[in-house]
């Protein structure tokens, strides 16, 4: 009696099975890998030859004079910007429109055509802008009226690339904000529990180490000899809002998944302030060995070693997501009926084809693949 038909095709013993049908198979990506200084060159080298094409230049130029105009109205605002870099809680800020445009270089993509409704949205961001800056004219807001500049940006790039141009271009943009000060009613209400949470962490871990230590107010009392002011420099706020921005960096040039990202970026609130407390930790262990030396600790050296040691915090983390969760890569091919497989195991290529990776692996011109 004959067996039912097997599910999977028989071949003939001795002889090689035939090479299943590839469906929708993409060409091989050839890869190459270049250093930052050739990155550059290579973008440098695409602009212009873009910037031949009359489509692609006229974007540009459009881009170029409303930026130039928005600039120019918002140039007050950006002189109030500027006086409070010269405050160490945001001395950063000369920093962040200098990466965002670098980031706007490095993501650049051909401009596409644009939509009505994109050009639209754009327009409406615009305005949307400037409405908010008359009401915050006619209140007296600066700090909300120097935000303006980021949407308005925003509009300026959708209303003259549309919908793709904003898909590369909105992080880099959008990170402009950390260029600005907080409002003065969100520092007063920050300050204070920032205190409080360091001298309540700092209180705790000096009891755990065994030192005689106990909180008071703002103030942890070392022993009967020694006291520890946390004052407003020391609530953390500075190195949060430095940290955060640096956080956003380098979310936007790692390859990693979207949860990654938001992952790392949300962490940096707590890696700063744990960061901060430990400071204060240690400057209070050293009041219990050597006074002199825990004020040179407290007030001259400490503040070298924090970011050194939040960016280290925040580059295992980095390393233990990669760890911890591993994509797959490949997936086993699935066999139905008499029809042989579907196709062979797919590999997926090294790198993640997003544009956010700054000093990726990216691909050559004739692979067949976009790049980015």
């Amino acid at each position: 009696m004959k067996s039912p038909g097997s599910i999977l095709p028989q071949s003939p013993v001795g002889s090689s099975p035939a090479a299943p049908p590839v469906r929708d198979q993409q060409p091989p990506v050839e890869l190459i890998d270049e250093s930052p200084v050739q990155g550059a060159i290579r973008r440098l080298g695409e602009f212009a030859a873009d910037m031949r094409d009359a489509d692609q230049r006229t974007a540009w130029i459009i881009i170029a004079l409303l930026s130039a105009m928005l600039v120019y109205s918002y140039w007050p605002g950006l002189l109030n910007a500027k006086s409070s870099w010269s405050n160490p809680q945001y001395s950063h800020g000369w920093l962040v429109p200098l990466c965002s445009v670098a980031l706007l270089f490095w993501w650049r993509r051909r401009v596409e055509a644009v939509t009505p409704a994109a050009r639209l949205a754009g327009l409406g961001l615009l305005a949307g802008s400037f409405l908010v800056r008359l009401a915050c004219a006619h209140y007296s807001i600066v700090t909300i009226d120097m935000y303006t500049f980021v949407p308005a940006i925003v509009g300026v790039f959708l209303m003259a690339g549309g919908w793709p141009m904003l898909r590369w271009a909105w992080a880099p943009l959008a990170a402009l904000i950390f260029m600005y000060p907080l409002p003065d009613e969100a520092t007063r209400y920050l300050l204070g529990p920032l205190q409080t949470l360091a001298t309540i962490v700092s209180s705790y871990a000096l009891q755990t180490v065994g030192l005689d230590a106990y909180r008071e107010g703002n103030q942890i009392i070392l022993g009967d000899a020694h006291v520890l002011g946390v004052v407003d420099a020391c609530s953390g706020l500075r190195m949060l809002t430095i940290f955060m921005w640096l956080s956003l960096m380098l979310v936007l040039v790692w390859n990693g998944e979207w949860w990654e990202n938001l992952i790392i970026f949300a962490s940096s609130i707590p890696i700063a302030l744990i960061v901060n407390s430990t400071r204060i930790t240690l400057t209070g262990v050293m009041y219990t060995i050597n006074p002199v030396w825990a004020e040179k600790l407290f007030h001259d050296w400490a503040g070298y070693f924090m970011m050194p040691m939040a960016l280290g915090l925040l580059f295992l983390e980095q390393a233990l997501l990669s760890k911890l969760v591993v994509a797959e890569y490949t997936a086993p091919a699935v066999v139905l009926g008499n029809s042989g497989p579907t196709g062979p195991m797919q590999k997926r290529p090294e790198t993640n084809p997003r544009s956010g990776g700054v000093f990726s692996v990216v691909p050559r011109p004739d692979s067949g693949r976009e790049m980015g």
